[in-house]
C-alpha cells in the first residue's frame, strides 16, 4: 500500500490501477465473465424447454391460461401486471420461469427481513414531538399530511429549531465539508454512492485519518459498484490499516442474484450527530469541478444542524447493520443536539426498495398535488412511469408553473435518449423543459410555491424510485427555500427552453435510440410492482447505474 500526502490528501491507490484495464485485469473482470456465464447457460436452459413447446402444446395452453389468471388476481402495479402478461402470453414457458424466478427474489429475502428488523428495532428511538407536528398542521395541514405518511412509512419525524444550509455546488458543500470534519469530537459517519481518488476524497480522507488517530469513530460506508469502476476489491481493508472502519453494500459476487437490483444510492456525512449533510454529492472529483468530463457539473446538497440530523444517523446505522448481529444504536441516536435559531420545519427521510411503500415518489407527487403556483425542479434523468408523469401533466394542466431542468451534456446516452421520449407529452401539456448547456445536471431539487422543497439524491428514473436505497430532506418554511429558488431561476438562465416546435430537430440518432429503449424498457423493465427487475436488470442494471467508466 502506498500513501502520498500531496495537496489532494491522501491515496491509497498506485497510479494506472484504475479505470476500464484495472476491471479487466482484476477480480471484477473474473466476476463479470462468471456472471456472463451464469447468464448464457440460464437462457439456454429456457430455450430447451421452448424447444420442447409443439410437443406439449396442449398443456402450455392450460397453463397459459392459469398464469393470466393468476397475473389478474395477484395484488402487483398495474404497469407490472400488464408488462408479465405480455410476456407469458408471447413466450409461455420462458416468461413464466423468469416470472417465478423475479418473484422468488433470490439474494435478497434475508436482506429485506433484516431491514424490517432494524427498523422495528430503532421505531423508537426518534419519536415524534405532538408540538412540532401541530405547529406544521396550523402552517400547512397539508404539509402536515405529508409529514404523517412519512412517519408512517419509515419513523422519520419531523423537526422545527433547525438550522439548514443550502450549497448550489459540490464545490460549496466540498468547502463546508471539510471546516465541519475539523470540528468533529464523537464519530464521523459516511454513506456514499460513488468513492473515487481524487482532489475531493483525498483532503476528505486525510482529515478522516487523523480523526481516527485522535479517538473519533469513523465509519465509512459505500456502494459495491464502485469495484467495477473506481475502487478495488480490497479497498474497505485499505481504509481500516488508517484506523477507519469500512464496508461495501452488497458487494458484486459472480453469482447471478436479484439482490443486485438494490443499490445504495444515498450521500449521507453525519457528524457528532448534530451535523448533517444530504445531496447529489459523491465523494469524485467531478462533483467540484476539479475535472470536467460532462461540461460543468451542477450539484446541489443542504446541510443540517440541530436534532434532525439524527435521522441520518439512523439510516446510517440501519445500513451499516444490516450484516451485524448486535447493532448499537444507543451510542449514537442518544446524543443531545442543540436547538438552532432558525425558522421551519424539516424532515429528513429515507426510501427503501424492500418494502411496498414508494416514498420518495409519494413525496413528489404530494407537492406536486397540493401546488398552487409553481413547482420547478432539477433531475439528472426523466424516465417516468404513468403515475409521475401524470402528476406532472395534470399539475401543469391547472395552472400550476411546472419547470424540469434536464442536462445538456449527458454522463449517460440511454438516459439522455429515454428523457426525450417524454417530451412531447409533458409540453403538450404546458410543463416547461430546459437543458443546461454548460454540461451535466446532477441536482435533484423540488422546490414549490416558495414555502417547500425537497433536496435529495432521489432521480426522476425508475431505478431511484423503485429500486434503490435512497434519502432526502424535506423543507416546509425554511430560510434556505429562497435560496433553492433562486438557484433554480440562475440555473434557468443558463439553459436552453426545449418547445415543441424544436423537438423535430433533435437528433435522429437521439429520437431512435429513445424510442427503441423505452419499447424494450416497457417489456423487460417495468416489472416494477411485482419486485425485482427481469434478466436484463439483473445483470446489467449495477454496471448501468453507475458511471461511464466502463
Amino acid at each position: 500500500m502506498k500513501e502520498n500526502s500531496k495537496k489532494a490528501g491522501i491515496h491509497l491507490l498506485e497510479k494506472g490501477k484504475r479505470g476500464i484495464f484495472r476491471v479487466i485485469f482484476s477480480r471484477s473482470g473474473l466476476i463479470l465473465v462468471l456472471l456472463a456465464m451464469q447468464v448464457l447457460f440460464l437462457f439456454s436452459i429456457f430455450h430447451w424447454f421452448e424447444a420442447f413447446l409443439p410437443h406439449i402444446y396442449g398443456g402450455v395452453v392450460i397453463f397459459t391460461f392459469f398464469m393470466v389468471l393468476y397475473l389478474l388476481n395477484s395484488a402487483m402495479d398495474p404497469t407490472a401486471k400488464i408488462t408479465w402478461l405480455v410476456v407469458v402470453m408471447l413466450l409461455p414457458v420462458f416468461g413464466a420461469l423468469l416470472f417465478l424466478y423475479t418473484q422468488k427474489n433470490i439474494g435478497h429475502r434475508a436482506l429485506k427481513k433484516r431491514y424490517a428488523e432494524l427498523n422495528t428495532e430503532t421505531a423508537e428511538t426518534l419519536v415524534q414531538s405532538p408540538e412540532t407536528a401541530q405547529a406544521l398542521g396550523q402552517s400547512d395541514p397539508g404539509a402536515a399530511a405529508l409529514a404523517r405518511y412519512v412517519q408512517r412509512s419509515g419513523c422519520y419525524p419531523v423537526y422545527d429549531h433547525t438550522a439548514v444550509t443550502y450549497f448550489p455546488l459540490g464545490e460549496d458543500k466540498f468547502r463546508e465539508m471539510l471546516i465541519q470534519l475539523e470540528q468533529a469530537k464523537r464519530f464521523i459517519f459516511l454513506e456514499y454512492f460513488i468513492v473515487d481518488e481524487g482532489e475531493m476524497w483525498g483532503k476528505i480522507l486525510e482529515i478522516l485519518a487523523r480523526k481516527a488517530k485522535e479517538g473519533v469513530e469513523v465509519r465509512m460506508l459505500y456502494d459495491g459498484t464502485c469495484e467495477l469502476s473506481t475502487l478495488p476489491h480490497d479497498y474497505p481493508r485499505r481504509l481500516r490499516s488508517l484506523g477507519i472502519q469500512s464496508k461495501m453494500f452488497a458487494p458484486i459476487k459472480p453469482f447471478v442474484s436479484t439482490h443486485y437490483n438494490y443499490r445504495d444510492h444515498r450521500k449521507i456525512l453525519v457528524i457528532d450527530g448534530e451535523t448533517a449533510f444530504n445531496g447529489g454529492i459523491n465523494l469524485a472529483y467531478e462533483y467540484i469541478n476539479a475535472y470536467e468530463k460532462y461540461g460543468h457539473w451542477k450539484d446541489t446538497a443542504v446541510m443540517v444542524k440541530g436534532e434532525a440530523a439524527r435521522s441520518f444517523t439512523r439510516m446510517f446505522l440501519h445500513m451499516w447493520y444490516l450484516d451485524e448481529k448486535a447493532p448499537d444504536f444507543d451510542t449514537f441516536l442518544n446524543v443531545p443536539a442543540k436547538q438552532q435559531s432558525a425558522n421551519g420545519f424539516v424532515m429528513p427521510y429515507g426510501d427503501c426498495p424492500l418494502d411496498k411503500d414508494k416514498v420518495g415518489e409519494q413525496v413528489y407527487m404530494d407537492m406536486l398535488n397540493r401546488a398552487q403556483k409553481y413547482v420547478h425542479i432539477m433531475t439528472p434523468y426523466l424516465i417516468l412511469d404513468g403515475e409521475l408523469e401524470n402528476a406532472l401533466k395534470y399539475a401543469a394542466e391547472r395552472g400550476v408553473d411546472v419547470r424540469i431542468i434536464l442536462p445538456g451534456v449527458p454522463d449517460k446516452y440511454i438516459p439522455f435518449a429515454l428523457a426525450l421520449t417524454h417530451y412531447r407529452s409533458l409540453l403538450e401539456s404546458g410543463v416547461k423543459i430546459y437543458e443546461y448547456t454548460p454540461g451535466f445536471v446532477h441536482a435533484k431539487v423540488f422546490v414549490c410555491d416558495d414555502r417547500e422543497a425537497v433536496v435529495g439524491t432521489i432521480n426522476l428514473d425508475y431505478r431511484s424510485l423503485y429500486h434503490h436505497f435512497e434519502c432526502a430532506t424535506y423543507l416546509w418554511g425554511t430560510d434556505c427555500i429562497s435560496q433553492t429558488e433562486d438557484d433554480f431561476e440562475q440555473t434557468q438562465g443558463r439553459c436552453r427552453e426545449v418547445t415543441l416546435n424544436l423537438l423535430p430537430a433533435e437528433p435522429l440518432e437521439r429520437r431512435m435510440q429513445g424510442f427503441y429503449c423505452k419499447s424494450c424498457r416497457t417489456v423487460a423493465v417495468t416489472s416494477l410492482g411485482s419486485g425485482p427487475l427481469p434478466m436484463r436488470s439483473i445483470i446489467v442494471s449495477p454496471i448501468y447505474n453507475n458511471r461511464q467508466h466502463l
